[in-house]
């Protein structure tokens, strides 16, 4: 990739020479007086010499040749290796105040690598960076570039072997014991096949492998999987807080780490790193599980609605007929009433029409069939379409998810679906018993308050206990999407009040570069 040219305010500020640097200029000559020059302005810039003559801009070279009154062809004449440049380094170092990099300072920068860097960084380039900058800061010349590989590479180990060890160690015996399950096993097929390679997931045992599945399209069967996969998961008795003090990133690398390899390498690893590993999968998993629950949720009551109306719709289409100029025919018949106040409708109203009694008969139907009428019709499908098949599913989202708000307006909602679950399994009981107190929410007015109530035998208002879930659902529904309502242990649909690190304002240059 070619180099942008340096412009002047650049050279100024960079490769201009100070005062007490040309005095330590002064008494050499020539070309030794030139190289000496820009290995100081290089170091000065940078905190490292330059690996060569192609590192230098040549732009550069000009501006410092200029200064010394050296001509910048004489630098080809520098010799870049023996005594004169170990000794131009020497000076410059103690000019500087810079260090060469001893075994006890990469063991230093190692260590502060390991439990300042790579906790919460597992990306080798950039725990690289963070180590020149430490090496800067502590005035010690960067290691050659195969020594810093090794500084970083044991950095990287060492943070994740004590980050493993931690985890492993907030799990119960217990466990441990079930993630070492899943990848237990005898001779896998992916040892058999050249070169020891296979499918992912082909040797993997049922529960591992159910786990990683994608979800299928939304459906009832869909919904029911989805439930027994985390199910599966929250068997294992991962704590929720396991990784509350790991970085995101780091946990999102063993979560994907733990995706790719098989049973057989994972068995490989220590059992520290092989329980971390799969424990960052499980609860990734869980999460993600978690959210598609919720998203299946959202879908299916929209497309319980959304079918209702459509098959409304078709039941009544052959029966309706648009009437067309309803403004002409109200005017036609208040004209003729008030024309004649006295003349019967027969004689008066049916022949101010056209059509006649057919066309009033007609504007009759098609009001009884796109208004309220046509609502509750829809309504009583919904409720029919949810209790025949869609409530099994939904039903045991309320048994496996926990909602909760922020906001106390949206607490009726809450406490409507702790009511639907306890009376889940009331069998064919129409009505919630007199004395129950029944959570009244907005979703209960409009076009449903006269399908949600209804009045017995004896004259009572009471509560028909379908409806009512119907309607519980969809006003979950309205609170999810609009994020009122979240859910506990999910990601997307988690509490908004976590959609920033907890260390953010500690961390504010930190995460701010992170958002660039």
């Amino acid at each position: 990739m070619a180099r942008t040219p340096l412009d002047l305010d650049e050279l100024v500020e960079h490769w201009t020479l100070l005062k007490d640097e040309q005095a330590l200029v002064s008494g050499k000559r020539g070309a030794t007086r030139l190289g000496f020059a820009v290995l100081l302005k290089f170091y000065t810039q940078y905190g490292r010499f330059p690996r060569g003559r192609a590192e230098l801009a040549g732009e550069a070279v000009e501006f410092i040749a200029r200064q010394v009154q050296v001509p910048a062809s004489e630098l080809g004449f520098y010799d870049w290796t023996g005594r004169t440049v170990e000794y131009h380094r020497a000076q410059i170092r103690e000019h500087l105040g810079f260090r060469e990099c001893s075994v006890a300072d990469a063991e230093k920068l190692t260590a502060y690598l390991a439990e300042h860097v790579a906790h919460k960084e597992r990306r080798p380039e950039q725990v690289r960076v963070e180590l020149l900058a430490r090496c800067r800061t502590e005035s010690i010349e960067p290691p050659t570039a195969g020594r810093c590989d090794r500084i970083v590479g044991a950095a990287l180990r060492a943070a994740e072997e004590s980050l493993t060890a931690l985890i492993s160690s907030r799990l119960t015996v217990e466990s441990v014991e079930r993630i070492v399950a899943l990848v237990a096993g005898g001779v896998d097929q992916d040892d058999a096949g050249p070169g020891g390679g296979g499918t992912e997931g082909e040797d993997a045992p049922p529960v591992l492998a159910k786990v990683k599945e994608a979800p299928g399209n939304v459906s009832l069967e869909t919904m029911l999987t989805e439930i027994d996969k985390l199910l599966a998961v929250r068997a294992i008795g991962l704590p929720r807080d396991l990784f509350i003090d790991v970085a995101p990133k780091v946990v999102a690398g063993w979560r994907a780490r733990a995706a790719v390899e098989s049973p057989s390498h994972l068995r490989t690893h220590p059992v520290p790193l092989r329980v971390t590993l799969l424990a960052a999968l499980l609860h990734e998993r869980e999460r993600e599980i978690t959210d598609t629950l919720v998203e299946l949720l959202i879908s299916t009551v929209h497309r319980i609605g959304a079918r209702a109306e459509r098959k409304v719709t078709e039941q009544l289409i052959n029966a309706f007929k648009k009437v067309s100029g309803k403004e002409n025919i109200l005017f036609k018949l208040a004209e003729a009433s008030l024309g004649t106040p006295e003349g019967t409708v027969r004689q008066v109203v049916f022949p101010a029409v056209s059509g006649g009694e057919a066309t009033l008969r007609e504007l009759v139907h098609e009001f009884k069939t796109r208004g309220p009428v046509y609502r509750r019709t829809v309504q009583t499908t919904l409720k029919a379409s949810y209790t025949n098949h869609y409530r099994r599913g939904l039903i045991r989202l309320l048994d496996v998810l926990e909602f909760r708000s922020s906001n106390h307006t949206h607490r009726p909602v809450i406490e409507a679906l702790a009511l639907v679950a306890r009376y889940a399994s009331a069998g064919n009981t129409t009505y919630y018993p007199l004395g129950e107190t029944v959570p009244v929410h907005k979703a209960m007015g409009g076009d449903w308050a006269e399908v949600v109530h209804r009045t017995d035998k004896r004259g009572r208002r009471r509560v028909v206990r379908m409806v009512y879930e119907v309607v519980a659902f969809q006003a979950l529904r309205d609170q999810l999407k609009c994020k009122e309502i979240w859910v506990v242990g999910a990601d997307k649909w988690r509490n908004p009040d976590e959609d920033l690190p907890s260390d953010f304002e500690a961390r504010r240059a930190e995460n701010y570069r992170e958002l660039r």
